[in-house]
């Protein structure tokens, strides 16, 4: 028998049951056309994933119940399964919030099929607790409500016994987590298969990340392969939020035979709809379905970017964004991306030199908005800087207890940051709110993971489009946006050449000392801080150091390591400087930064959490450099 499988890879919007309602049904109606036998929708498909304490409000849970209501009455003539929170009134759980249920129904000419444990609904068993997740707050798992009950978790995932065509097939429904088994102790897919199921339909609302789509096909294959029944995988596409980070969605659903291969997938970020048929005899999908291609970095970047950004901008309803341009790569990056998802003219961009920009990055400015087609000024911020620091230096501060009076002194680093709080917080901030719209923030990852920006100047924005880039993602970013999207040289070549340079002092220009990290080795140091998963801690380094593999570890170069660093007194003290800085006053910042658009392992915010705290060595940290110090 035949078995026609549309997949509904649809754009969710986060907190609107009603609209995506709406879209549900036209999806059901595509596939009625289509002449579908079953249709897949995502996870939490009705109320969005990522939605925060909205949660907690009973009209919103009632209102999702009564569009899931709709969506099973809609199912004649086709068998529906769709993510939705499922609810009990009558039990609360252990902190006496309501008794919710990260769950999926299946549905049939208006009627519910099967669920689990006595309910018409299957329920997510493997709740995710980490990175950008926080389930165990909302929803009560499979697992739980077996040891509640008395009740074994492998004999309560039971296949869903569907009838199409007037022949039973057993079908194995799993929600998002459950697919991804390589740290449960308990292989759902792998389960259900072994008690009946006779494909695997997997329903997801999984944010993309870089390299997950080759790790996710690399186990879902394996899955399919193992279990020895067909999988399904359903995805959605669009954005959702938790407040600190801005996810996408990239769908690129997947149809896997029962020997690992894939039969089909969806484009990514693609609002579409995956076609397979199921040969229920053979056991495998038939005829040769269309593969998405899985682009490589760069490309990945701009594609998760660009779509990510234009949809947070749409949602926020920001049509016009002023960028500070400095002549230098972040910002560059920044103003290309915003010009080419809302069109130059919706784009302003302001040079703000002082006595320390050189005519070299004040050009490159000029000629990148000149290439862009920009709206664009220069605004000296000279005058208003001495200014301030003519009022603080020259100000009696009088002591109200003793009636001493003294002057403020100025630190050259406080008057760098006056210079970056009157560029972020006065001029750009003033203008994003004449031209209107939204201003943003340039910072990248290695800036905000050691905190090299300034409180109120340049860590300020309505987003931190590249706040999850390394520097060295930035440039070849910038690279592929000339080769690929603008097919000309709209990014100065000169940019890539010159140092990076924040030019807020004499000692710190393009021609004379520049940035104090050195990215060709402090990207892949910060990185390790930040992106394994076990998190490398100073010790690790000194130990990789003294065994001569730091530069393997790390994925950078030993010629760049033995260059900065001639002596381990150098190496030890850079360490330490950057680690402090990391896990010391870098957290406020980065606490207070923007959201960031996320799409790394372990973006700052949600994704990576952490406590305001004094920096850490461990007791092998210091015996290892006492050891390298002698």
């Amino acid at each position: 028998m035949l078995i026609k499988i549309i997949c509904g890879q649809m754009d969710v919007i986060p907190g609107r049951p009603d609209e995506n309602y709406k879209k549900i049904l036209e999806i059901i109606s595509t596939a009625k056309e289509k002449q579908a036998d079953i249709l897949l929708l995502p996870e939490m498909c009705i109320p969005g994933y990522l939605i925060g304490d909205l949660w907690e409000q009973q009209t919103f849970l009632d209102d999702c119940q009564y569009y899931a209501e709709q969506i099973i009455a809609a199912s004649k003539g086709i068998c529906i399964m769709f993510g939705n929170v499922a609810f009990e009134k009558d039990k609360l759980n252990e902190d006496g919030r309501l008794r919710k249920y990260n769950a999926a129904f299946a549905c049939q000419d208006g009627q519910i099929i099967g669920g689990y444990m006595g309910r018409n609904f299957i329920i997510k068993n493997s709740l995710p607790n980490y990175r950008e997740f926080d389930d165990y707050r909302y929803f009560y798992s499979l697992q739980k409500l077996c040891a509640e009950e008395d009740a074994v978790v492998r004999e309560a995932l039971q296949p869903l016994k569907v009838t199409i065509k007037g022949e039973p097939i057993k079908i194995g429904l799993m929600i998002c987590e459950d697919g991804w088994t390589e740290n449960y102790h308990l292989n759902v897919p792998q389960t259900l298969a072994d008690n009946g199921a006779e494909i695997l339909f997997n329903l997801s609302c999984s944010p993309y990340s870089l390299g997950k789509n080759k790790k996710r096909n690399k186990l879902f294959s394996a899955q399919a392969k193992e279990a020895g029944v067909p999988l399904v995988y359903c995805n959605n596409v669009g954005i959702q939020n938790n407040g600190k980070n801005v996810f996408t969605y990239d769908g690129f659903s997947t149809a896997y035979n029962a020997d690992g291969t894939v039969n089909a997938s969806a484009e990514m970020y693609e609002d579409t709809i995956l076609e397979c048929t199921w040969d229920t005899e053979a056991g495998h999908f038939v005829g040769e379905g269309s593969i998405a291609a899985l682009p490589q970095e760069p490309e990945s970047i701009y594609k998760s970017l660009r779509y990510g950004t234009e949809k947070f901008l749409h949602q926020c309803g920001i049509k016009k964004m002023t960028i500070g341009l400095s002549g230098g790569i972040d910002s560059a990056i920044t103003a290309a991306m915003y010009a080419d998802i809302l069109g130059a003219e919706n784009v302003l961009l302001i040079n703000l030199p002082s006595v320390y920009n050189s005519e070299t990055t004040k050009n490159i400015a000029y000629n990148l908005a000149k290439n862009l087609g920009a709206n664009y000024a220069v605004i000296p911020i000279s005058h208003s800087c001495e200014h301030t620091e003519e009022q603080l230096t020259s100000t009696p501060i009088t002591n109200m207890a003793s009636g001493i009076t003294f002057n403020l002194e100025l630190s050259n680093i406080v008057k760098e940051n006056i210079q970056a709080r009157d560029r972020g917080a006065r001029i750009i901030a003033a203008a994003s709110a004449a031209f209107g719209g939204a201003f943003s923030c340039n910072s990248n990852k290695a800036e905000i993971t050691v905190g090299y920006c300034t409180f109120y100047g340049d860590i300020c924005g309505a987003l931190a489009m590249i706040g999850d880039l390394w520097k060295h993602q930035v440039y070849a970013l910038g690279r592929y946006m000339n080769e690929a999207i603008f097919k000309r040289e709209v990014i100065p070549e000169e940019i890539f050449t010159i140092r990076p340079s924040a030019e807020l002092a004499s000692t710190q220009t393009v021609g004379t000392g520049g940035d104090p990290l050195i990215y060709e080795y402090h990207d892949y140091l910060l990185a390790s801080f930040v992106e394994n998963w076990h998190k490398t801690t100073p010790a690790d380094i000194l130990r990789w150091y003294k065994a001569g593999t730091l530069a393997q570890e790390l994925g950078c170069s030993e010629e760049v390591i033995a260059n900065a660093f001639p002596t381990p007194a150098e190496f030890i003290a850079d360490l330490e400087r950057w680690w402090k800085l990391f896990a010391g006053f870098s957290v406020a910042k980065r606490i207070q930064a923007p959201p960031i658009m996320s799409i790394t392992k372990r973006a700052f915010g949600y994704d990576h959490r952490e406590a305001q705290l004094t920096p850490y060595f461990s007791r092998e940290y210091y015996k290892l450099k006492e050891e390298l110090l002698k």
